[in-house]
Order: structure tokens, then C-alpha cells, then sequence
């Protein structure tokens, strides 16, 4: 035998039969950059023929004007070239984002594309997160509890509702949104925020459908729990006009407590079982800690507050929560650790919540919202003064409406396709023997099923993302964004090549680094997928 070599037959080594995971990102960011330069030539050629950019100039009454105009535009835009080597040209000034020296060249109007870029990205970016978040998210739960509750009420009726919004478009649904949600809400707070008996009621009633069609088990105990929750809603109702709490806002220690204790019961369920004791005796310890620093942090709000501190808070908070499980201790601390950081993120949202109910007041009657504080227009309010807690209030309410629109067209997608995976692992062979060794359904659900049906999740919500960009160009329309879809639209309808590749460049970028992620997430999700192979 050589020296140094393998037995024959022997299996290699790990480090020689698998690319470790570096290996695996540099191999797809290469080949990511090979596909981002065979796009963009693409696009560039055929936005190029797409329309002639000296049509406007070409129309200027002054015959002095018109020629000094199409002359600054042809030398700017680099006209008098072809456009395969004019790609090469705007290619070179990209290429110095290698080294942060970024150059998108100039629009006709010889204004930098990179100012407008920048300005632009940053409010497209905050909605398409902020729609992406809530839609895997919610789309993905209401998935998997209608495969649980497959043929029943519930199922029927979400299916039908999100086979409606996705069939709808954009643009209705947003005109929708801001009649409804908006001007008349609006009007609404106006008045005094007063609801109706027959709006207390009917609410109510549909609560309480909601939570019966929710709830597996006898008829009587889904009826018990049904009339329940109808009953806590119509009290809440009640409370809100009597009062009008809309219109000032809190929630207050007693509520963040009840809120924290169910929250923290709900995820000690989820993750380990209300069995494990020292899960749950470290998921409420966290929702005590929180309740105790609640009025601390009151005034800490006040000083110098910033979306830094805020984060910084947060990670405090995960450190807090994972400690506490660590030193419960028990068989599993990292399952204790893990509850305590869920909870304490839980427990943390609500407080930030609280917080910024207790903005909604000063918002509301600031001179510049005067009264109506859902926004139609625009990503923030100009002129607006106010503290950090009113400037956060304003970025919220602005994007209200467009992150709903974008979030009920994906949310049909990740619904249907976490029911469609769910329902097949729960087909499995291996899930009816778990079953069979007397494992709990929680514990087959959650430990068993669930992560493996997450794994299609992944390549859909890449996709997903990359839809999304297409459709925040509508969106930003309705809701007057200046954001990547005027920038785009703008530059298309002027034709004006450099906008419109900016556009291009961000949008095909996210969508490779979204689908890089998703290839990453595979293997997180299922060990037997390795990275490369």
C-alpha cells in the first residue's frame, strides 16, 4: 500500500468527498457573476434598440438648442457607438462598485444615476422586506395548520380567500386598500373612533367562527372555546369605543404581562411541550424579566433613542432570554436557551409595540398629519417634526397599505405550496412511525414533519423575492413611492438606458443572492443535502 493513500474500497475522507461550505459560496458567487454579466449585456442591447433617447430633444422649437442638446446627450450617453461596445462602457463604470467607486453613468437630463439610486433603494428595500417577512411568515403558517385541518371549514374558506387575492391585480388591490383602509379609517378617527353595535357584533361573531374552525377535537369543546373567544372580543370591542382607545393608544404592564404569559405558553407548546418544565419555567421567567424592565426602559426610550439602540436592545434581549434557559439547566439547555431567546424576542415586540402605541397620540394630532394618519402617498411625510418614536410611526403608517398589497399576492403562493408539502409529509412512512413508537402529535408535527416541508419553501420564496420587485413597480405607483419602480419607469418611458440598468442591476442581484440562500438553506434544513454535491 502507498503510503498516505486509502485502502482500496475505503470511503475517502470528509475533507476530500465534500466541498466545505466556503468553497461552495466562492464556486456560486462566480458563477453568479457570469449570469449577472450575460443579463445585463442582454439587457442593455435590447433596452438600447428599445426607443430612441434625442426624441424629446429632437421636438425643442430653438434649432440651437436642439442641436447643442442631442449633442450633450449623444457624448453623454455615448450615442455615436455601438451598443455591444457601449455595454462595455457602462460595464467599466459599474465594475467600480468592486471598489466602491460605483458609476451608473447619467440620465438624459445629465442628473448622476447614482444619486438617484440611492435615494431610490432604500425605501424599495424596507417594502419588499418588510412584505417579504410578513408573507413567508404568515403564508407559511396559515399552510401548514389548513394541512392539519385539511377539508374542514377552515381549509375551504382560507383557500377560497387566497385564490381570490391572488387572482386579483395589483393595482386593484391597492386602490381597494387605500379606500377603505385609509380615507375611510381615517374618517373614522375623525369622528371619535366610535363602532357601531352591529360592527361590535358581527366582529365578534366572526372571532369567535375563526377560533372555533381553528381548534381540533369534540364539537363541544370547539364550541366551548368558540363562544369564548367571541365573547373576549366583543368585551376588547366594547372597551375600545367606550374608550376611544384608537385614538390614545397603550397597552401598559398588566396587559404586556398577559400578553408575554400567553405568548410564552405558546412557544413553550411549539418547541418542546408544556411537559418540560424547565422550558416553561425559563419562557416565563423571560416574560418576568421583561415585565420588570418595562418601566426602565420608559425613560431610556427618551434619551437619544435610534434604530441602532433599538437593535442593540434586541440583542440584549436574545442574550437575556438564551442565559436563562442555559442556567435552568436540565437535560437539553440548548432547547431551554432557544425557548428563552424566542420568548424573550416575543416578549421584546410587544414591549416595542406598547411603546409605539404610546406615539400614536402625538402622531396623530401633529399639525402635519392633522388627523389622518394612515398614508396614502409617499414613503414618509414631509415637513414632519417629532422625535424618533414619531419619525418610526410615520415610516410605519406609510407603509402600511403597500406592504399589505405586496403581502396578500405572495401570501396565496407560500400558503398553498407549505399546505401542498405539509400534506405530503404527513403521508410519509417515517411520520406514521413515529406515530407508531406513541410519540405526541406536537412532537411529530413540529420535531418531524414541519422541517422537512419547509425544504420546497426555500426555492419558492426565492422566487418569490424576485417577483416581488417586479411587482413593488405597480405598488410604489398606486402609492406615489420615489423608489426603483419610478426610477424605472421613468427611465423606460423616456427611454433612458441608465436608469432603467440600474433597475436591472439591483433586481437581478437580489435575485441571485436569493436563490444562493435558498441553496443554503437546504442544507440547513436536510443533512442529507450537502453543499456541492
Amino acid at each position: 500500500m502507498v503510503p498516505g493513500r486509502s485502502p482500496p474500497g475505503s470511503p475517502e475522507p470528509a475533507w476530500k468527498s465534500e466541498p466545505n461550505l466556503l468553497t461552495f459560496i466562492l464556486r456560486r458567487i462566480v458563477a453568479s457573476f457570469f449570469i449577472l454579466i450575460g443579463a445585463t449585456f442582454i439587457a442593455y442591447v435590447l433596452v438600447s434598440n428599445a426607443g430612441d433617447p434625442l426624441e424629446n430633444a429632437r421636438g425643442l422649437p430653438n434649432p440651437t438648442q436642439r442641436l447643442q442638446t442631442m449633442a450633450t446627450i449623444t457624448q453623454t450617453l455615448h450615442l455615436d457607438v455601438n451598443p455591444v461596445f457601449r455595454y462595455f462602457i457602462w460595464l467599466k463604470g459599474v465594475g467600480g462598485c468592486f471598489v466602491g467607486k460605483c458609476d451608473f453613468g447619467v440620465n438624459i437630463a445629465q442628473v448622476p444615476v447614482n444619486g438617484q439610486l440611492s435615494l431610490a433603494l432604500g425605501s424599495s428595500l424596507k417594502l419588499i422586506t418588510a412584505s417579504t417577512v410578513l408573507a413567508v411568515f404568515l403564508g407559511i403558517a396559515i399552510g401548514i395548520i389548513t394541512a392539519l385541518r385539511q377539508y374542514s371549514g377552515l381549509d375551504y374558506t382560507v383557500t377560497l380567500i387566497t385564490f381570490l387575492f391572488f387572482s386579483l391585480p395589483v393595482i386593484w388591490i391597492g386602490i381597494v386598500l387605500k379606500d377603505i383602509f385609509a380615507l375611510q379609517f381615517n374618517t373614522f378617527l375623525q369622528r371619535g373612533a366610535q363602532m357601531s353595535w352591529a360592527t361590535i357584533i358581527i366582529a365578534s361573531v366572526l372571532i369567535g367562527l375563526i377560533a372555533y374552525s381553528l381548534f381540533a377535537g369534540e364539537l363541544r369543546r370547539r364550541l366551548m372555546t368558540g363562544a369564548l373567544s367571541g365573547l373576549v372580543a366583543f368585551a376588547v370591542f366594547y372597551f375600545i369605543t367606550v374608550q376611544q382607545w384608537l385614538l390614545n393608544p397603550s397597552l401598559g404592564p398588566v396587559v404586556i404581562a398577559l400578553l408575554g404569559v400567553g405568548l410564552a405558553l405558546g412557544v413553550t407548546v411549539l418547541t418542546s411541550g408544556l411537559g418540560n418544565r424547565k422550558s416553561l419555567y425559563t419562557a416565563l421567567t423571560t416574560v418576568a424579566v421583561g415585565v420588570a424592565l418595562w418601566y426602565p426602559l420608559q425613560f431610556f426610550f427618551h434619551n437619544g433613542m435610534s434604530g441602532w439602540k433599538l437593535f442593540g436592545l434586541l440583542v440584549i434581549a436574545l442574550i437575556v432570554g438564551s442565559v436563562i434557559g442555559y442556567l435552568y439547566g436540565g437535560d437539553d439547555r440548548g432547547l431551554s436557551a432557544r425557548n428563552g431567546a424566542i420568548t424573550a424576542f416575543t416578549t421584546s415586540f410587544v414591549i416595542f409595540v406598547d411603546r409605539m402605541f404610546r406615539a400614536w397620540h402625538s402622531y396623530n394630532t401633529n399639525t402635519a398629519i392633522n388627523g389622518r394618519p394612515i398614508r396614502t402617498l409617499g414613503p414618509s411625510t414631509p415637513n414632519l417634526q417629532g422625535d424618533f418614536w414619531i419619525q418610526l410611526t410615520d415610516t410605519m403608517t406609510h407603509l402600511i397599505l403597500p406592504t399589505i398589497t405586496l403581502m396578500l399576492i405572495s401570501l396565496a403562493t407560500h400558503s398553498r405550496f407549505s399546505r401542498a408539502s405539509m400534506l405530503e409529509v404527513m403521508n410519509m412512512d417515517y411520520i406514521r412511525t413515529a406515530r407508531s413508537k406513541g410519540l405526541t402529535e406536537r412532537t411529530v408535527v413540529m420535531r418531524h414533519a414541519l422541517r422537512n416541508a419547509l425544504i420546497p419553501m426555500a426555492t419558492v420564496v426565492a422566487f418569490d423575492i424576485a417577483g416581488l420587485i417586479g411587482g413593488a413597480v405597480l405598488t410604489e405607483t398606486v402609492f406615489g413611492w420615489k423608489s426603483m419602480g419610478q426610477l424605472f419607469q421613468q427611465g423606460l418611458l423616456a427611454h433612458d438606458p441608465n436608469p432603467v440598468m440600474a433597475f436591472f442591476v439591483v433586481s437581478a442581484t437580489i435575485a441571485v443572492l436569493a436563490n444562493l440562500l435558498a441553496d443554503l438553506a437546504y442544507a440547513g434544513l436536510d443533512p442529507r443535502i450537502r453543499v456541492g454535491s
